[in-house]
């Protein structure tokens, strides 16, 4: 156990007791631990008790304050410090010729420079297995050099999980003469060409999607030259839009034929070893479109007359673990996807049809295996008690959401009109109860609009919707938390190694800039207390309603930090829930996957769960690998639905529309259309007869002279000026007069040159919206 100390220099709010650590002691234990520490570390290790942790949150706050420790995801680390295994980017070499990377998810602005990490050769490269080089992203093991003049950390790549940086993709257009112009498919790149030399074509058409390797710059015409590695297929064909960030983003979207093999040979599971549910009429609540149903749901009232009222609610989720085996090349190819990909025009899946639509669909009145929850609520929709159990079931009906949703409104079909009385409505009183639970819970209320692009036969966009978000939706959603929130219980109370769904407070960093905007609208944010999503639900619903909603509602949003998957616990913020893990996605997120595989460990379901060596280390590198493909499936899925829009929007250059100001820098205004959600751009130098200069606590570009402000949330009126479908950008002119603002002061940046007055001003658009497709609860 460290020493402890008896006096000390601290300031009276942290002086400490007899035998309570000083400051210095506990910033030097945090700094000797090689991996993640938390005050339950620290107060094991000075034996602090009782009412002096009170003294130890006020000392690692101020410590914290200080910059002389950080605190991210509930663990603390020197300052400046990383966590055992990083998601970097390999940027350089140093004079020895040693590849130099950094972190990828460092913010320069919160926590200073990025610390450099030397990245060692691998001990044994095995034959056929790829190098990391410059431009890679990596998941990395690192530990401390405790080198003061060279790189901060030392790391060992776990696995190179890109290495599209290094190349070039676009559409190949030829010459008559030979040769040929790349033209990137990247929003950065766009307005640039590469030229391709003659006989380094490689075989490319006229609209093929090709990679290339760039050679070099200040070739022929001034550009720089690239020759064509491989053609990827046409731009013309179908389903090219999604095609291209596939490519970008190097998706697999084809199974091996090991893997479609190993899929084909599957056999339904037999009911040995499995209670028997099929007499249980569970129902599949789903999109109409939907082809992977991997949940299912029941409630009935709870019998028990110390329940009055109470519920009991079960919710089934296909036992994906049946069929997908520890090492087998199902789940060698489902880790590496990670999760599936929904773009509107595909689904590239994250197991082959065999196992994802077929053996663990389950379809209406077909026997399937599943994982069963069966959960005890009580009248108010708490949770009394929890019982997993390994099933053979039989769903009675496929539903979606707007049929159940009719049928509970007064207007049932053929379908779910037998099962209005004895399966929707007992399911509906369930929820009811649960939803009062939620509101006693206090989430995040952040529930902005979702659009869909529906398309038409040929792929191109037919309209943008804004689907409407009924009961049914809220029903499942709750379900599905109480589902996932009595897996994580379970496993930690078995001391089984799982993979949580972890979301992190908002940093002191963000908080305090939340504090100055808010006090920039005559907001006030209260200094005291724990940091609750309630505190920001009051926010919100101080500004309902008035000029302000729209900005503050935008600038909470982006004051949240992003959820993860991760090995240790640190809490889901915006659930406001003290654990959490996905437990109702296996077909298509691997992180359930694990926890199924843990379920089975810790119930003794069968021979299928975890792998004996299965420990903190190993689930932390496949929760760090998951991590990065949700986020690297968010961004495909993001820039196909730009590239739809912009490809939509192509014909109607010099049109109007309205938006608002979705992002300000000091190059200038992004802006959201109101009626497609299309993301355009506002270079600072067509704004205006002003100067303007980017007031980043504001979230705002302000003229120099008149003080004229665009602002974060405002309603615009912009023109379309350029569209380019194939980087998925759009380039408008502002036609809205800025809001009254005092002048900026001198000595800013200057944000760009005059331009001729507008006039008149817009009319108010819609509420803030975002386009998404389907992902995961």
């Amino acid at each position: 156990m460290p020493r402890r100390s008896k006096t000390s220099d601290e300031t009276p709010a942290t002086q400490p007791g007899a035998g309570l650590p000083s400051r210095e002691e506990v910033v030097a234990f945090v700094r000797a631990q090689p991996g993640k520490v938390g005050k339950r570390e620290i107060a094991r290790a000075f034996g602090i008790k009782g009412g002096d942790r009170v003294f130890l949150k006020h000392l690692v706050r101020e410590l914290e304050d200080e910059g002389l420790i950080d605190r991210r995801r509930k663990s603390l680390f020197k300052a400046g410090g990383l966590a055992p295994v990083v998601l970097a980017d390999i940027l350089r070499r140093d004079a020895d010729g040693e590849l130099l990377a950094e972190p990828t998810d460092w913010d320069v602005t919160d926590m200073g420079p990025a610390p450099a990490i030397l990245i060692e050769p691998p001990r044994r490269k095995r034959p056929g297995e790829p190098v990391p080089g410059i431009d890679d992203r990596v998941l990395v093991r690192v530990a401390e050099t405790g080198d003061a003049e060279g790189p901060a950390y030392v790391g060992r790549v776990i696995k190179i999980l890109d290495k599209r940086r290094s190349q070039l993709l676009g559409i190949f257009k030829p010459s008559p003469s030979g040769g040929g112009r790349i033209l990137p498919v990247d929003k950065k790149s766009h307005g640039r060409e590469f030229l391709v030399p003659r006989g380094a074509e490689g075989g490319a058409q006229e609209g093929d999607l090709v990679s290339a390797i760039v050679a070099g710059g200040g070739g022929r015409l001034g550009l720089a030259e690239a020759k064509v590695r491989e053609r990827l297929g046409s731009i013309k064909s179908e389903k090219a839009v999604s095609l291209i960030a596939l490519h970008a983003h190097g998706i697999p979207h084809v199974f091996p034929e090991r893997v479609l093999a190993e899929a084909q040979a599957a056999q339904p599971v037999e009911a040995r070893g499995r209670e028997d549910w099929r007499d249980l009429p569970l129902v599949t609540i789903d999109p109409p479109d939907a082809k992977d149903h991997d949940d299912a749901v029941h409630a009935a009232p709870d019998p028990d007359p110390n329940n009055a009222g109470g519920h009991v609610l079960t919710v089934a989720i296909a036992d994906v673990a049946a069929y997908v085996r520890p090492g087998s090349a199902l789940d060698r190819e489902a880790l590496a996807r990670g999760n599936s990909v929904y773009f509107p025009d595909r689904v590239v899946p994250m197991l082959p049809e065999r196992i994802s639509n077929d053996l663990c669909s389950l379809r209406p009145h077909e026997d399937r295996p599943a994982i069963a929850v069966r959960i005890v609520v009580d009248a108010q929709g708490r949770k009394r008690r929890h019982s997993f159990h390994r099933i053979l079931m039989r769903s009675a009906a496929k539903l979606a959401y707007a049929q159940a949703q009719a049928a509970i409104d007064g207007a049932p079909d053929d379908t779910t009109g037998p099962l209005l009385e004895s399966v929707l409505r007992p399911l509906w009183a369930a929820y009811e109860a649960v939803a009062t639970a939620r509101i006693a819970r206090a989430p995040l209320e952040l529930d902005l609009p979702e659009r869909k692009i529906v398309l038409k036969e040929d792929g191109t966009v037919d309209r943008v919707l804004v689907p409407e978000r009924l009961a049914a939706h809220k029903l499942i959603e709750e379900f599905m938390i109480l589902a996932n929130v009595a897996a994580a219980e379970v496993l930690e109370a078995a001391k089984i190694p799982f993979v949580y769904r972890a979301h992190d407070e908002p940093s002191l960093e963000k908080m305090h800039a939340l504090g100055e905007v808010l006090a920039s609208v005559s907001l006030k944010l209260p200094k005291a207390g724990a940091l609750r999503p309630a505190l920001f639900n009051r926010i919100l619903g101080a500004v309902e309603g008035m000029e302000h909603e729209i900005f503050v509602n935008e600038v909470v949003l982006r004051t949240q930090a992003q959820a993860e998957y991760t090995a240790e616990n640190y809490g889901h913020f915006g659930l406001n829930l003290r654990r959490y893990a996905h437990f109702t996605s296996p077909i298509r997120r691997y992180a359930d996957l694990i926890v199924h595989r843990a379920l089975i460990s810790a119930h003794g379901f069968g021979k299928d769960g975890l792998p004996g060596d299965t420990n903190a280390a190993s689930l932390a590198e496949i929760a760090a690998s998951i991590s990065a493909c949700e986020r690297r499936a968010m961004a495909a899925e993001r820039e196909t639905i730009d590239r739809l829009i912009a490809h939509h929007l192509a014909g109607q250059i010099g049109a109007e529309f309205p938006g608002r100001i979705a992002g300000v820098t000091k190059a200038g205004l992004f802006v959201k259309l109101a009626q497609t959600g299309a993301d355009g751009f506002v270079p600072a130098a067509t704004i205006g007869a002003d100067f303007y200069r980017y007031d980043e606590a504001a979230h705002a570009l302000v003229g120099d002279r008149t003080g004229e402000t665009f602002r974060l949330g405002d309603d615009v009126v912009v023109r379309l000026v350029e569209a380019a479908p194939v980087a998925g950008a759009l380039r408008f002119e502002l036609l809205s007069e800025g809001r009254a603002g005092t002048p900026h002061h001198r000595g800013g940046r200057r944000s760009g040159p005059a331009r001729p007055t507008r006039n008149g001003r817009p009319p108010r658009s819609g509420g803030p919206t975002k386009v998404r497709v389907k992902r995961g609860r």
